[in-house]
């Protein structure tokens, strides 16, 4: 079968196709004949900085939509042939990839292939955000870094769809914030670079009277977190899902939480994936859900055959692309 290795760190120029033998399901696991890959900026920090990459070769890809080829020892719930979506531990570049039974997730009915590919990482994340760590309430703002990329799409949406009074957005270019204002953000700032983070602070304030937000969701980490914390009303929450400034972790203590009874946490959905499969899989069918009742959508804004992986990586480095990249396989 043919796969996309990583075989050393560095640019788009290092995925390479290769032939390589089919993987077999193990106990608990499901195999699948991949139709679509979802790309993720976790992809391209394993290609470049070795991100959640046990060793070398490395295949990458987090997110498939397919056809269940073989099941392991113990898997109920699923059947051959049955189309599916599944969150992947890796591997997901390639016409076959294996993924834990428990993220393996049929198909919403009303929910294409190509569809599909776009949910597993993305949705779950963005609902998480939302309600599960988030906790918006209906009347409550919140502010989205990133908010024209794949889980900001999201948000925005089911920002909305929960009552929020106003959702704002951090985007680096103006198309960007064109993008973002057609998918339910009421305002969005353009900040070309993450140095200029304390730019969005001042607008964060004006746009709310001076009361700042309620809610920030912050992936970015650096003087993007901290401003992000600096952007929240009285009793506000933050909640950071990356670092993709690959800025040193983040810490925040007393001195910036006791003022004004500010919150920090924490949510990433491979981790959960590990530690709380139970609640994952819950959280997925209500992300999944809200796709099939029209809730919220994320478009597939460009397509590469698989062999142009490092096309799609040099597309989404470049920090001009909005919505989902995908990887056509099948």
């Amino acid at each position: 079968m043919r796969a996309v290795q990583v075989q050393e760190y560095g640019g788009p120029e290092v995925l390479r196709t290769v032939e390589t033998e089919v993987p077999e399901p193990g106990p608990g696991q499901v195999s699948v004949d991949v139709a679509y890959t979802g790309v993720n900026f976790a992809d391209l920090k394993a290609r470049g900085e070795g991100y959640r990459v046990p060793s070398l070769p490395f295949v990458p890809g987090l997110e498939v939509s397919g056809r269940v080829r073989a099941l392991g020892e113990g898997v109920p719930g699923v059947e051959v042939g049955q189309q599916v979506a599944a969150l992947t531990n890796g591997g997901a570049y390639a016409d076959v990839v294996v993924a834990d039974a428990t993220t393996v997730f049929p198909l919403p009915p009303g929910v294409d292939l190509r569809t599909a590919a776009t949910l597993p990482t993305v949705l779950p994340t963005a609902y998480a955000l939302v309600h599960a760590v988030g906790r918006l309430q209906p009347g409550e703002t919140v502010l989205v870094q990133g908010a024209a990329g794949g889980v900001g799409t999201a948000v925005g949406q089911l920002a909305k769809a929960a009552g929020a009074s106003g959702v704002f957005g951090v985007v680096s270019g103006a198309a960007k914030a064109k993008y973002a204002l057609d998918h339910g953000y009421d305002d969005v700032f353009v900040v070309p670079s993450t140095t200029d983070s304390v730019q969005f602070v001042d607008e964060v304030r004006a746009a709310t009277g001076g009361r700042g937000v309620d809610l920030a969701l912050d992936p970015v980490g650096g003087e993007t977190f901290r401003a992000s914390l600096a952007s929240l009303a009285v009793f506000g929450r933050l909640v950071s899902f990356g670092n993709a400034s690959s800025a040193e972790p983040w810490r925040v203590g007393q001195p910036e939480l006791y003022p004004t009874g500010l919150s920090v946490s924490g949510f990433s959905i491979l981790t959960l994936a590990r530690t709380a499969p139970g609640v994952l899989r819950e959280l997925t069918e209500k992300a999944f859900a809200a796709v099939a009742e029209g809730v919220v959508s994320l478009p597939v804004t460009a397509e590469f055959p698989l062999e142009e992986a490092s096309e799609a990586h040099r597309l989404m480095g470049g920090r001009t692309s909005t919505g989902k990249l995908l990887l056509r396989v099948a």
